[in-house]
C-alpha cells in the first residue's frame, strides 16, 4: 500500500506600502529589500494570505528518493541508517492474516526473512523491485503476509523484530510452501 502525501502551500503577500512603512520605521534605505521576518515584526500578519493544497510528485524527485533508499548516504557526517540496499534489505514471509496497519513494525507471526537476490533492489523509472529466493527448507509454512525490511542483524531466515525498518506489509494468501524454491518479488511504484 502506497501512502500518498500532500503539500500545503502558503503565500503571504505584503504590499509595497507595508514594505515602505517598515523601511521608514527602521530608517532603512528606500531601495532595500524587506524580509518577511522584518515585515512580521513591524506590520504583523500579511495583508493577503493564500493557501493551496495538493501537489504532484515529479518523476525525477521520486527516482531520487528511491535511489536514496537503496544506497547508504551520508547525512550530517553520519551514514543513514537502514537503507534498503542489497546488503541490508530482506523480504519476509509470515503466517498471520491480521490486516495491515500503518503502525505495525514487523510481520505479525511466523516470520522468516531472506536476503535480497543479486542485483536487487533495483529501480526502473518509478518502480523499485525487491526479490528474494526461498529455497529448499526455507519458509516452508503458510505464506499469508510479507514485508520489505531493512537493517536486520540476523542471517538469512532469522526472525527478528528489532533493528529493522519495515517499508511495507501485505496480507494475502499465497499458499503453503512445503518444498522447492519460491521467489518473492515486490515492485513498489511511486507516482
Amino acid at each position: 500500500m502506497i501512502r500518498n502525501g500532500t503539500t500545503h502551500w502558503i503565500c503571504e503577500k505584503w504590499s509595497e506600502e507595508a514594505c515602505e512603512f517598515t523601511r521608514r520605521k527602521l530608517l532603512l534605505p528606500k531601495d532595500m529589500d524587506i524580509s518577511s521576518a522584518l515585515l512580521r515584526e513591524i506590520i504583523g500578519e500579511a495583508e493577503i494570505i493564500e493557501e493551496v493544497h495538493g501537489n504532484l510528485l515529479l518523476n525525477e524527485g521520486i527516482q531520487r528518493l528511491q535511489d536514496m533508499s537503496m544506497i547508504a548516504t551520508v547525512v550530517s557526517n553520519q551514514v543513514a541508517t537502514n537503507p534498503w540496499s542489497n546488503t541490508n534489505a530482506y523480504l519476509g514471509v509470515g503466517t498471520s492474516n491480521t490486516a495491515e496497519a500503518a503502525t505495525q513494525t514487523d510481520l505479525q507471526a511466523g516470520g522468516f526473512y531472506k536476503a535480497m537476490n543479486a542485483t536487487y533492489p533495483s529501480r526502473s523509472n518509478q518502480t523499485v523491485s525487491f526479490q528474494s529466493d526461498f529455497a529448499g527448507t526455507e519458509a516452508n509454512q503458510v505464506w499469508a503476509e510479507w514485508s520489505i525490511a531493512a537493517g536486520a542483524s540476523g542471517a538469512s531466515g532469522a526472525g527478528f523484530t528489532t533493528g529493522t525498518t519495515n517499508l511495507q506489509r501485505k496480507v494475502a494468501a499465497l499458499g503453503t510452501k512445503a518444498s522447492g524454491t519460491w521467489t518473492l518479488t515486490a515492485q513498489v511504484t511511486f507516482s
